[in-house]
């Protein structure tokens, strides 16, 4: 190792970046040279071609030990919440004001005029109290947490711990990574009381179990799943009329949570906040980072007095947000209250329609296929009649929304479909995954599919330059 070290080409590599990192990636090229030598890979002609590449190996091996394990990729999957790729992706105001409020002090809990501390959550609550305050009859408040889960959690831990909290046996749903809602009741210290069946609930369920222990009420919205055929359940309004008759809470876990009337986005049938709230649901619970479009957060909205409760609550303190989360959530939120709606990512590709979507797909194929024409290889090839190896084609297809959000609602889309001479689909969608930026595809039937809709328009050109190095 030391006389590695005293070569001039690893000497150098070490003035520059530091002896430390370049003598953890020498050891590991080391250690990979031995490991082959002891399995019989490599000769002694073998092992002195690789020895005269070392100093390149162990740059490589830096490189990738000191680069960034979180990375942008491009969708084009046609998922916009994608939960496994980060799901909302941020307003470029939102990014403009975290990175003000994180690379300088800021008044996070301080108040200015009055010079004293002050509180975190009035950088969103009077947004909020604008968004929704305005149509819902009683006073109406909203604090912030790190997800929806821990909105779920702090709700039932502070209004109903050593209680009873009544649920329809059909809405006990298991979210990504296996968190469930029975799961998340027994660490609030709530006791879960189920009636109906998978299928049917009807409000007089809800009437019979209630006794002397019961707590509250609990709606969970089927965000990620559909039952449909044989099916009953209780409605928003027996619910409520059911909690006011009885002087118990009514909570709806939203899940997604709109902000907006998604009908005119071409999603039905998804219930918004401001629907919960109008209806008289007393706390509801939802996600800032799906159909809301902005950072990962669980938001607790409803009636004033309750979540009051909440926000005293120790839990509070242990699952609140940072500056960062509040600066993006503040400039998403703004967006909303000046209607620039396309200004949230999100909401701006469930817009996209089929056409324009169409039209980006037709200019994407025809820059590929130019410069397929104008690259040397390629002409030769055309003259020879021989066909190009890449092959593309315009087919109908559907996003969805994803994210444990409108399990049922499609969009309609125009898709390129991609295949390479020599390559299968899995292949190819993996060499796709290995350009720079990383692409990320749909495989369907064979076939490797690239939806524009989920990818940013600057990002078109990453995608023509990766497959001409496929074609190549």
């Amino acid at each position: 190792m030391d006389e590695l070290l005293r070569t001039p080409g690893v000497a150098a590599l070490a003035a520059g970046e530091g002896i430390s990192p370049v003598t953890d990636a020498a050891r590991a090229v080391l250690d990979r040279l031995r490991h082959e030598i002891s399995c019989g890979f490599l000769d002694r002609p073998g092992l002195q071609l690789a020895l005269q590449g070392v100093k390149s190996a162990i740059e490589v091996h830096m490189r990738k030990a000191l680069s960034y394990s979180l990375r942008a990729v491009i969708n084009a999957t046609g998922v916009i919440l994608h939960t496994n790729l980060g799901r909302a992706p941020l307003t470029e105001a939102a990014m403009e004001h975290i990175r003000e409020t994180a690379t300088r002090y800021s008044n996070l809990e301080f108040e200015i005029e009055a010079g004293a501390r002050g509180k975190r959550d009035v950088h969103v609550q009077r947004l909020f109290q604008r968004l929704l305050g305005d149509d819902v009859k009683v006073a109406c408040s909203t604090i912030v947490v790190n997800n929806n889960a821990a909105a779920v959690l702090l709700a039932l831990n502070t209004l109903a711990e050593g209680g009873e909290v009544i649920v329809s046996r059909g809405e006990l749903v298991e979210i990504g990574g296996s968190f469930r809602i029975p799961d998340v009741m027994a660490k609030s210290g709530a006791i879960l009381r189920e009636v109906g069946t998978t299928n049917r609930t009807r409000v007089a369920d809800y009437e019979k179990a209630i006794n002397e222990r019961t707590r509250l009420l609990l709606r969970v919205h089927r965000s990620n799943f559909e039952v449909t055929g044989f099916t009953e359940k209780a409605s928003t309004t027996e619910l409520v009329e059911l909690a006011r008759q009885r002087a118990l809470p009514l909570i709806e876990d939203l899940g997604s949570g709109a902000l907006v009337d998604l009908e005119s986005f071409g999603v039905a049938g998804e219930p918004g906040v401001l629907d919960s709230l109008r209806a008289g649901v007393d706390v509801v619970t939802y996600s800032g980072d799906k159909l809301l479009g902005g950072p990962q957060a669980g938001l607790i909205s409803g009636r004033a007095d309750l979540v009051a409760r909440m926000r005293s609550n120790s839990l509070f303190r242990a699952l609140r947000v940072d500056k960062l989360t509040y600066a993006a959530l503040e400039a998403t939120l703004l967006a909303y209250v000046k209607r620039d709606h396309d200004a949230i990512p999100t909401l701006k590709m469930m817009r996209l329609t089929k056409n324009e979507i169409g039209r980006r797909a037709e200019a994407l194929a025809a820059k590929v296929r130019s410069d397929e024409n104008s690259h040397p290889s390629r002409k030769e090839r055309g003259k020879d009649g021989a066909p190009w190896k890449l092959e593309i084609a315009f087919v109908d297809g559907e996003s969805v929304i994803g994210g444990g959000a409108a399990p049922s609602a499609v969009l309609p889309t125009r898709l390129l479909a991609v295949s390479r001479e020599g390559l299968s689909a899995d292949e190819l969608a993996a060499r796709l995954r290995g350009s720079d930026p990383p692409i990320i595809a749909r495989v369907e039937e064979g076939r490797v599919l690239l939806d524009l809709r989920t990818v940013f328009p600057e990002q078109d050109e990453a995608i023509v330059k990766a497959l001409e190095q496929i074609a190549a």
